[in-house]
């Protein structure tokens, strides 16, 4: 799992090629129309500007040697109307990029985080959530610009150096050929350029990425790492980072900015060759008119492309950035709907195990031939060791992780002929990690079940025993809780995230740890909700404490991977065996202190 720490670079599976530029464009096609509109104002304002050289050439060598006025005045009166044209075009252009640029985008990031919501466990569990978080938001961003201005841009500079290329033609066909000789050198370096450039970038989005990682993993762990007093550690460590992240960064400038010096030398070089070409032939085919106006498209000339060798900059930039989303985007989920997978119906409660074999990491079992067949209603606790394998059962119950063989079936049906959404909406599961999200505490109670009413969820809260601590806040349910719940104590974090578990209403209810950070007192209320909810509802409880699963309908001893033992707590107890020996031990540390 070496990509699961924040200073191991990423590795591409696969690098960017044209049929990622083919998946990008398909975001662009809704826009199509409006793109089309603005291209088009561009192209005639494009026209309109350059017309204006033209115009004074005509002024210098017809208008003021002849002294015509009128024509002066008309020409004058003309070159302003290009002027207007080319700045209502500019400020259209911006506009209107900067909205598809923004919608494009959206619908990228809603894609990208829709995806996210399909990957199973296994994907969150190999990699810091720090390097995901990345791509939803830095990564896309940078693709903006590309997205929308950049592809106007690059049409329209097209466009721009074939309507200056016709006017220098028509002015002089000599001169423009001598203005057309840079081109192949240009094109020639750009190429030269091109593999350097891209691996450099890919580098910048590596250490970038672990940068991420490091910030995440630091701010969620901040109450730790105060603890423990690793402040001065820590600033090292990101120091380390920061500095990676800086070092690939300038590397990818340097290469970032030799194409300007390229453009501007060679720009300087055709502009010089120009000048002593014109004044060579003065009078020779060449009039000042010509001469002036000439020089006046060759400056514009190279701004075009100046552009465009930005815009190949910045794809080269954003194609490190495209890689990794894509990447992202092509993650196949372990866990899916199959073909073909049905609604699951009403589930009675009937959980069976049949040779379940799985492992987390090939070559590494977890559990090894589980068998067991629980019936509708009944109540089965799972002890054992930490690692034992107690929590990958409830986790393939909820088929959170398939199987590697075997089967697990509800009701006779196997998991896998389902639709993950009709099985995991009639079960309800709190994990050992309980999470508060920011918002009112009514409406983390909600999450379960959005269309629950007030009512509804005060009963769940109040057969867990959380009303009583929630209505003693300053605004009760309504009361505002950051993010992971930081204002409120571990055990009334888990009193919450029971009673989210408990609105669902589930025909299979599973408790990991459920009381784990409960005080005796309450853990006692607690029992009482629950001997009346888990009527006629299948559950399973992890639990380490022994005293709260006594009641339990059945016992399992994990251990090492399967079940060592199974019964009720007295057949366990007159056994004897592992049960026993846990029990006994957790008595006697219980009487010691």
């Amino acid at each position: 799992m070496a990509r699961n720490k924040f200073d191991v670079d990423e590795e591409l599976e696969v690098e960017f090629n044209f049929s990622q530029v083919k998946r990008l464009l398909a975001y662009v096609k809704p826009y199509k129309k409006q793109m089309a509109l603005t291209i088009f104002v561009m192209l005639v304002a494009s026209v309109t500007a350059f017309t204006g050289p033209y115009i004074i050439k005509i002024a210098l060598d017809e208008a003021i040697p002849r002294g015509d006025l009128l024509q002066l005045i008309l020409l004058t009166l003309l070159y302003i109307g290009t002027l207007l044209i080319n700045a209502f075009g500019l400020r259209y252009r911006l506009k209107s990029t900067a909205e598809m640029g923004q919608s494009i985008i959206l619908n990228l990031r809603r894609d990208l985080f829709t995806h996210l919501q399909r990957l199973p466990f296994a994907f969150y569990d190999s990699r810091p959530h720090g390097k995901i978080l990345v791509r939803v938001v830095n990564y896309i961003n940078t693709l903006s610009d590309l997205l929308s201005n950049g592809i106007i841009n690059l049409i329209t500079d097209l466009f721009t150096l074939l309507v200056i290329a016709f006017y220098m033609l028509l002015l002089n066909v000599r001169l423009a050929l001598i203005s057309l000789a840079g081109l192949p050198v240009l094109v020639t370096a750009l190429f030269l350029l091109k593999n350097i450039q891209r691996k450099l970038w890919q580098q910048v989005s590596r250490k970038q990425s672990n940068m991420n990682a490091y910030v995440h993993e630091s701010i969620t762990g901040m109450k730790v790492t105060q603890s423990f007093a690793r402040e001065r550690v820590n600033l090292e460590i990101f120091a380390t980072v920061n500095q990676s992240y800086r070092q690939a960064w300038m590397k990818a400038i340097v290469s970032l900015i030799l194409v300007f010096p390229i453009v501007e030398n060679i720009s300087v070089l055709v502009t010089s060759a120009v000048y002593l070409a014109g004044v060579a032939w003065l009078n020779r085919g060449v009039s000042v008119g010509v001469l002036i106006a000439f020089l006046s498209y060759i400056s514009s000339f190279w701004q075009p492309l100046f552009n465009l060798a930005n815009f190949y900059n910045s794809l080269i930039n954003a194609a490190a950035y495209i890689e990794r989303i894509f990447e992202t985007m092509d993650e196949k989920p372990s866990v899916a709907d199959l073909p073909g997978a049905k609604a699951m119906p009403p589930i009675r409660g009937q959980v069976e195990f049949v040779e379940v074999c799985f492992a987390y990491e090939e070559g590494q079992e977890s559990l090894h031939k589980v068998c067991f067949k629980v019936n509708p209603g009944e109540t089965i606790a799972l002890v054992g060791p930490t690692g034992a394998g107690k929590t990958t059962i409830v986790n393939l119950i909820s088929r959170f992780y398939d199987v590697s063989s075997g089967k697990v079936l509800i009701d006779g049906i196997d998991l896998r002929d389902v639709t993950l959404k009709s099985l995991r909406s009639q079960m309800g599961v709190m994990l050992q990690d309980t999470f508060i999200f920011s918002g009112t505490i009514i409406d983390n109670i909600r999450y379960s079940r959005l269309d629950a009413s007030d009512e509804e969820v005060m009963a769940a809260a109040q057969a867990v025993r959380a009303h009583d601590f929630i209505v003693k806040l300053e605004k009760g349910y309504y009361t505002e809780v950051n993010e992971r719940g930081s204002r409120l104590s571990v055990g009334e974090r888990q009193l919450i995230s029971f009673a989210r578990a408990l609105l669902a209403d589930p025909r299979i209810l599973i408790l990991d740890e459920a009381t784990s950070s409960i005080d005796t007192e309450t853990e006692l209320l607690v029992q009482q909700g629950l001997a009346k909810l888990l009527v006629n509802r299948t559950s399973f409880i992890i639990a380490h404490r022994l005293s709260t699963i006594k009641n339990a309908d059945r016992i399992m001893y994990i251990d090492q991977g399967g079940i060592v033992e199974a019964g009720t707590h007295e057949e366990l107890m007159r056994k004897q065996g592992a049960y026993y020996r846990l029990y006994k031990s957790q008595y006697q540390f219980l009487e010691a202190i």
